[in-house]
């Protein structure tokens, strides 16, 4: 068999392999879906308005629960857009230069004309070779896709799938809407749990399938909560889990808070404004994922603070910000072209200007 005939087959073999933590997440879905409704509600409960009330509950989270679960397994993950992509003269002119500063010269060039404000450790321009193009800020390449995912957070077997930009507000939804399903199983499976140990239940096999339900129900509660308070704690915080490890690096130095912007605009960037859509399982974040507004204002002499498809008419009401407002295309972000939601005090205001008559100053403003 040829290499790339055996590459293939290999390939195939391992997307099979990785699909294995779903099937094993929906068969155990499946087992608690008969085990509540015919097991417990149908056989085991005789009061009929405690049976509909329970019915009815758990049909709305359940629907709830699988149609985030659903979202975040089968949305694409977002990737960098073609204006981040290294054109063909550039790729050959990156091909010629065998030094790495040379070919950072070249990067460097290309990304004066890019919202791009964070680096490497070593201070270079963010470039993935593999994908051939100058990362967003946020934005990484994940080995398990072999693509760069904006504003990644990580790749999750149990969805397999990457979980980031465009999916995120799906996980959130998943992890909170799965951690609800649990606890109101093991809220309503309790009593007829602790009939089992009083010999207050028949002696069919119902009773084996409400001591289990509650076993595993109960664990999985532990498990999420801890999973679902954490990623809590990063939306408030405006990190990923990758930023959580290792701190962004901007020109200035690494800030692990440089995207914090508030715990209220942190939320309302991964959520978006209208609170009707907050616990939905559509699209609702705000931004196109390429670029993200910072609490820093860095002066940079050979960044531009309006990079291409920047509208000036939406700048913010402090001059002395470079937020880019709408990078490479109209942004559908609010939280950047909202003039009153960044209206700072007149005090803030005075502070930046002055920061602006000195450039080598950084300043820090705290939404």
């Amino acid at each position: 068999m040829a290499p790339s005939g055996s590459r293939s087959v290999k390939r195939g073999c391992w997307r099979v392999l990785y699909w294995i933590p779903v099937l094993f997440i929906a068969l155990i879905v499946a087992w608690s879906y008969y085990a509540y409704v015919f097991q417990l509600c149908i056989e085991s409960i005789e009061d009929t308005g405690e049976k509909v009330v329970y019915l009815l509950v758990y049909h709305v989270i359940f629907l709830m629960f699988v149609w985030a679960y659903w979202q975040t397994i089968f949305t694409r993950p977002a990737n960098p857009l073609k204006e981040f992509h290294l054109s063909h003269p550039d790729k050959e002119l990156m091909g010629r230069e065998d030094r790495g500063e040379s070919q950072q010269e070249i990067l460097r060039r290309i990304a004066k004309e890019l919202p791009i404000y964070t680096r490497t450790n070593s201070g270079a321009i963010r470039f993935c070779d593999r994908c051939q193009l100058l990362k967003p800020d946020r934005c990484h390449h994940c080995s398990v896709c072999d693509k760069c995912i904006l504003k990644m957070d990580h790749h999750c077997p149990w969805v397999n799938n990457c979980v980031g930009f465009s999916n995120y507000k799906y996980f959130m939804l998943f992890l909170s809407y799965s951690l609800l399903y649990c606890l109101f199983i093991t809220a309503t499976d309790l009593q007829y749990f602790i009939k089992f140990w009083t010999k207050g239940l028949p002696d069919t096999q119902a009773k084996f399938h409400i001591l289990f339900l509650f076993f595993s129900a109960s664990m999985f509660s532990v498990s999420l909560a801890s999973l679902f308070i954490y990623h809590c704690w990063l939306v408030c915080k405006n990190r990923s889990t990758l930023e959580a490890v290792r701190s962004p690096v901007f020109r200035h130095g690494a800030d692990k808070n440089g995207f914090s912007l508030g715990s209220s605009k942190n939320f309302r960037q991964v959520f978006g404004d209208e609170a009707k859509y907050w616990p939905i399982p559509i699209f609702s974040s705000l931004g196109d994922g390429c670029s993200f507004p910072t609490c820093l204002v860095n002066l940079d002499p050979e960044q531009p603070s309006s990079p291409p498809g920047f509208n000036s008419t939406s700048k913010s009401a402090g001059e002395g910000r470079q937020f880019p407002s709408k990078p490479l295309r109209d942004s559908q972000s609010r939280l950047l072209t909202s003039t009153p939601s960044w209206s700072e005090s007149e005090s803030a205001t005075e502070k930046d200007k002055k920061g602006a008559s000195n450039p080598g100053m950084t300043i820090t403003n705290e939404a």
